[in-house]
C-alpha cells in the first residue's frame, strides 16, 4: 500500500451528510476499508473489495460471494451508561476521539433467513452491549469452536470467518493485535469480565472512566498500527 494514502484523524462524521450513519454515508470511510482489507488472505487468495452501487462493499471469487457493512468498533455507552456519565463533571469526562479508521471495521452486511447481522446481534445482546472486546472475544471462542452469546450469529456468518483460517490471522488481518495480548493471545477487555457473567456496561464512575480510557488508548494504538501497516513498517 502507498504511504499516505490513510488519513488516521480523518474524522468520518465530516463528509457525512447531515442525519446520516457515517458507517453507510462517508465516502471516506468506504474508500479507506477498500483500500486497508483488499490484500490476501491468510491462504494467498486475493481478497479485493469493490463499492456495491446499492450496497456498501463486496469480495466476489472462487471462495465465495460476500457483502460487507461498515461498523463502529469502539463505543463510549453514551446511551447504556448515561446514569453513570450524568455523575462526571463535564470537565472531568474522558476525551471523545471522534470516528477515526482506528474505529471501524466491516462485517458480513447481509441478512440470512432474515435474522439479525452480527452488527446488530452484538449492539441488542445485553450481555455484549455494542462493546468490540465482549464482541472479539465471541470470535475467538467461534474459532476454538466453543460457545459465547453471538454463537449463532456467527455461525450464520461462518464462511466470512473460515476466509481467515484462525483467530491469530483474522486479528492480523484486520489489524486488532491492540486488543488481544501478545504472549496469551487473549483478548485485552476494557471492563473487568468474568465469562459474560460481569455486567457488560460499568455501574459506576471509576468503572467507566477506566473503560473510556481504555477504549480512547485502543483507538490510538490501533491508529498507530493502520499508520505502520500503510508506510510498510509492519
Amino acid at each position: 500500500m502507498e504511504e499516505a494514502v490513510i488519513d488516521t484523524a480523518f474524522e468520518f462524521h465530516s463528509d457525512t451528510p447531515s442525519g446520516k450513519d457515517a458507517d453507510a454515508h462517508s465516502p471516506t470511510l468506504r474508500r479507506y476499508h477498500q483500500l486497508l482489507w483488499s490484500k490476501p488472505l491468510p491462504n494467498g487468495d486475493p481478497f479485493t473489495l469493490t463499492p456495491e452501487p446499492r450496497g456498501y462493499l463486496s469480495h466476489r471469487s472462487g471462495r465465495g460471494t460476500f457483502f460487507l457493512s461498515s461498523d463502529a468498533i469502539t463505543t463510549n455507552l453514551l446511551g447504556r451508561a448515561w446514569r453513570v456519565i450524568q455523575r462526571i463533571a463535564p470537565d472531568d469526562r474522558p476525551e471523545n476521539l471522534g470516528y477515526t479508521i482506528g474505529s471501524a471495521v466491516v462485517f458480513p452486511g447481509d441478512k440470512i433467513d432474515g435474522k439479525a447481522t452480527i452488527n446488530g446481534a452484538r449492539g441488542f445482546h445485553p450481555r455484549i452491549a455494542d462493546r468490540f472486546d465482549l464482541t472479539l472475544e465471541c470470535i475467538r471462542r467461534h474459532y476454538a469452536g466453543g460457545t459465547s452469546p453471538l454463537t449463532d450469529a456467527l455461525l450464520r456468518y461462518a464462511r466470512f470467518f473460515d476466509l481467515f483460517e484462525t483467530f491469530d490471522a483474522y486479528t492480523e488481518f484486520f489489524l486488532l493485535d491492540d486488543l488481544v495480548h501478545a504472549e496469551s493471545r487473549q483478548v485485552a477487555f476494557m471492563h473487568p469480565f468474568d465469562d459474560f457473567r460481569t455486567p457488560a456496561v460499568p455501574r459506576t464512575v471509576d468503572e467507566y472512566l477506566a473503560y473510556v480510557r481504555s477504549s480512547n488508548e485502543f483507538i490510538r494504538a490501533r491508529n498507530r498500527r493502520i499508520e505502520n501497516y500503510v508506510a510498510g513498517t509492519s
